[in-house]
């Protein structure tokens, strides 16, 4: 034993020396997956037990009153929904199962994004999020690139020695991520979820065999998408994920409080096919529409590529009540590769994203300030594409 921790000792001080040279020559981000590393490299040296680490003698017994678990997730988003739902078997299956959940919706707004006194659970949750440093958050999962609000939080993360916080944007999906990190670090079965995981790779990572496909939302999953973005009820999305954890997608869309919603739900979908249809203006590869006057922030971001397959960018600006949010993409088929991070192009503006898909979202008076950006943007993709970088 003594042997096998100086051993250890010995890998911790060389992860700790590679950690600072990573930092110095290739940047933050390969230096926060080597803190993994210099973790796992830690608990193994020294012998910690973390409750929860999917051990014997981590887990804890359902004795006693019930843990209370508020779980936080990005709303009216599958992934954000299955990430919850997941999460909430994985925690249920392999850290404590006297345990009470509840579910929050997140979602991209200007100004503050968390409010301090809703983190009220014995535990407190993020996936699919951004990062918080509240301590009282005790569980954390993204694969956003955008996931700092600052380098502060994201040296707070880095500097974190919880081991429950975990960040990798290479991910298609939050969903997958979770599952990853829960089989092999907690023992998890993610087999009983493997058709949730895969669906959420297919729609949050746009892997649709081609626009068509995207549009017409024949698989139970897409259907689904279309149900929780739309969703207005704020009880609906968390009624729905405990059944995204533990039945399959085709039976849930029989549910009685799901199933009505779907007929109006495509109707829907067709007109604003058409009502895009009118509106893209496609110049210099890049598509872009106005669509604030319509209630359809909700809309299929496919859409624009069906109808127009040679585009590589979009971007769109919608209202609801509590936003006008510019909407950023590239066309997942495009003949030409996408070269414009569009994650750091939303940055610019408050927002951010993924590098092939971002959005920036305005304060509901904001219409003008919202238009400009996407202006400001559009002319920028369409520069891009008019003078490609050599």
């Amino acid at each position: 034993m003594q042997r096998a921790a100086g051993f250890a000792l010995r890998r911790v001080s060389h992860l700790w020396k590679t950690q600072v040279s990573a930092r110095t020559h290739y940047g933050d981000l390969f230096s926060l997956r080597l803190t993994e590393l210099f973790r796992t490299a830690i608990l193994f040296a020294f012998g910690f037990a973390f409750a929860g680490d999917g051990s014997p003698a981590g887990r804890q017994t359902a004795k006693g009153n019930h843990l209370r678990v508020r779980i936080f997730y990005h709303d009216r988003c599958f992934d954000g929904a299955s990430s919850a739902a997941l999460f909430s078997r994985f925690y249920r299956e392999r850290i404590r199962n006297d345990v009470e959940f509840v579910f929050s919706g997140l979602l991209h707004r200007a100004g503050a994004l968390f409010n301090e006194t809703h983190f009220d659970g014995d535990e407190n949750a993020i996936v699919d999020f951004k990062y918080s440093s509240s301590p009282k958050i005790t569980w954390w999962f993204d694969h956003h690139q955008s996931a700092f609000l600052s380098p502060e939080d994201a040296a707070h993360f880095e500097q974190d020695q919880s081991n429950r916080k975990f960040y990798d944007p290479d991910f298609k999906s939050c969903t997958s991520f979770i599952a990853m990190i829960a089989k092999e670090r907690f023992g998890f079965d993610p087999l009983p979820v493997a058709d949730l995981v895969h669906w959420t790779d297919i729609i949050d990572g746009a892997l649709y065999p081609d626009a068509r496909t995207a549009v017409e939302m024949k698989a139970p999953a897409m259907k689904l998408t279309m149900v929780i973005e739309s969703a207005t009820d704020h009880g609906f999305v968390p009624r729905l994920i405990p059944l995204l954890a533990s039945k399959p997608l085709a039976e849930i869309l029989q549910e009685p409080f799901v199933a009505p919603l779907l007929p109006p739900l495509l109707e829907r979908h067709q007109r604003s096919i058409a009502i895009l249809r009118d509106r893209t203006q496609f110049q210099d590869g890049t598509i872009y529409f106005d669509i604030t006057d319509h209630d359809l922030e909700g809309y299929n971001k496919f859409i624009p590529y069906y109808l127009h397959p040679e585009s590589i960018y979009s971007v769109g600006l919608s209202k609801s009540t509590f936003r006008v949010k510019v909407s950023v993409g590239s066309n997942p088929w495009a003949r030409t590769e996408p070269r414009v991070n569009l994650a750091k192009i939303c940055e610019r503006y408050g927002g951010g994203g993924h590098a092939r898909v971002g959005a920036v979202s305005f304060d509901v008076t904001q219409n003008e300030a919202a238009r400009k950006a996407a202006n400001e943007i559009v002319e920028e993709l369409r520069a891009s594409v008019r003078t490609p970088a050599t």
